[in-house]
């Protein structure tokens, strides 16, 4: 068990656009364009309203799906953070919820450094795709905070951008949020610090006093 540990989103947070909105809405444009809306005023689950837009998408396009991540911009002070992470023996974890593999594709050059990638598997021996994974529950495909359970560190930060990090947020000692994140905890009245790139949580953690190695004296 890990006394501290980070939970990273993936897209709109180490990426700095929503990679996996617009791979929706590139591939699968008439249901995306219905049921996004919905998602995000939350009337709609992400376990009900995912698989309605990616069940959609013919197998043969996967390998069209992974070469229109290639070459995604990432959110800047990545590198930083994680050497950071790394020399304090803290895990960086990211949790996605898109595809691990298109994390994995974009993640590749930091792949040392993060000590495990989780987010929504697809099988693709069928004409259209079909999406899973081992950590949904019945409102999300990927249950954030069934992954946080699992590595139940001591404590955490949950760092996030959107409606898939919400739950988790609500239950993190610690987070740091920006776009909808941020105005969805805001509206609930939840404490979190806000962030542009990866340099302003370097520094916040820094000052929280995540920094000190773990186990012995710096």
């Amino acid at each position: 068990m890990p006394a501290k540990a980070i939970f990273c989103d993936f897209d709109g947070t180490i990426t700095e656009t929503e990679v996996f909105v617009a791979l929706m809405r590139h591939f699968a444009p008439e249901s995306a364009a219905a049921i996004l809306p919905e998602i995000y005023a939350r009337r709609l689950s992400l376990r009900e309203g995912l698989p309605q837009i990616l069940e959609g998408i013919p197998t043969r396009r996967w390998p069209e799906m992974e070469d229109f991540v290639r070459g995604t911009v990432l959110r800047p002070g990545l590198a930083a953070l994680l050497d950071a992470a790394r020399q304090a023996e803290v895990p960086f974890i990211v949790v996605t919820g898109g595809f691990t593999r298109m994390a994995e594709i974009v993640l590749a050059p930091y792949r040392s450094a993060i000590h495990a990638i989780h987010g929504l598997e697809v099988d693709l021996s069928g004409p259209t795709l079909r999406v899973f994974s081992p950590w949904q529950d019945a409102q999300e495909l990927v249950a954030k905070r069934q992954v946080l359970d699992h590595y139940h560190p001591d404590t955490a930060v949950c760092i996030g951008d959107s409606i898939t990090d919400l739950r988790v947020a609500r239950d993190c000692p610690l987070v740091c949020a920006r776009d909808r994140l941020a105005q969805y905890l805001k509206a609930e009245g939840r404490s979190f610090i806000p962030f542009e790139t990866f340099d302003d949580v370097n520094t916040a953690l820094a000052q929280q006093g995540w920094w000190q190695e773990q186990g012995h004296a710096q």
